[in-house]
């Protein structure tokens, strides 16, 4: 756990710079989400950057829909997805208004409301394992395509800030590929996008794209 993190919520200008700036910069920051059965923190260690109309992975590549919708407003807003039909994933909105970029979420380590989380991931075999991997963050803090569009920014209570916590050290950021990207947006010389904390156990293990098999 790292010794008395800073508190303060991030501003809204934090997020309204070029995604792959952010991106490095989420490490280490600190994630509150608040529900009715309590609070839960978590400290971000692994995240991936998405470009937009200029990026082949992102979900905003070919222009906006009504799923995307989020990621063309304004900086700070959290972007929920529904996924391969059974999980969440949770992003957070970059770059200026109009231009679809965000941050994936992908792992962090429980440092506040770790019995909550566990109620919600019965499988994980430790607590290193609560969130690791987007679709486990996603479930251990809650988070549902109801906070679709919420914004991390306001003041007071929300569902869901990000406070400044500590910041990692630019030599103990690694990147590299992005998991389970296919095409160009997987290709880790073009698109080295996905940060995280060096040696944190808290980071998923990376995978290569493997196309979905049609049933026959």
């Amino acid at each position: 756990m790292i010794a008395t993190p800073d508190r303060t919520p991030l501003p809204r200008e934090f997020f309204d710079r070029p995604v792959l700036d952010v991106a490095p910069d989420l490490l280490g920051r600190i994630l509150v989400r608040t529900t009715p059965d309590g609070p839960i923190a978590l400290r971000l260690t692994e995240v991936e950057a998405y470009d937009g109309a200029d990026d082949p992975g992102s979900h905003a590549y070919r222009g906006r829909t009504a799923r995307n919708e989020v990621m063309f407003g304004r900086p700070g807003h959290v972007y929920v997805y529904f996924t391969y039909g059974m999980w969440f994933c949770m992003n957070l909105v970059c770059g200026p208004e109009g231009k679809a970029s965000a941050v994936l979420l992908r792992a962090g380590e429980i440092i506040e409301g770790a019995e909550l989380a566990r109620t919600r991931r019965l499988s994980a075999r430790n607590d290193k394992e609560l969130a690791k991997g987007p679709a486990r963050l996603a479930t251990a803090l809650g988070v549902d395509r109801s906070l679709n569009g919420t914004d991390a920014c306001t003041a007071g209570d929300t569902p869901l800030k990000v406070l400044a916590g500590t910041p990692v050290p630019r030599d103990q950021v690694r990147n590299g590929p992005r998991t389970g990207v296919a095409g160009e947006g997987g290709n880790g010389d073009i698109h080295p996008w996905r940060f995280w904390v060096a040696n944190d156990p808290t980071v998923s293990p990376y995978r290569a794209h493997v196309p979905r098999r049609r049933r026959s």
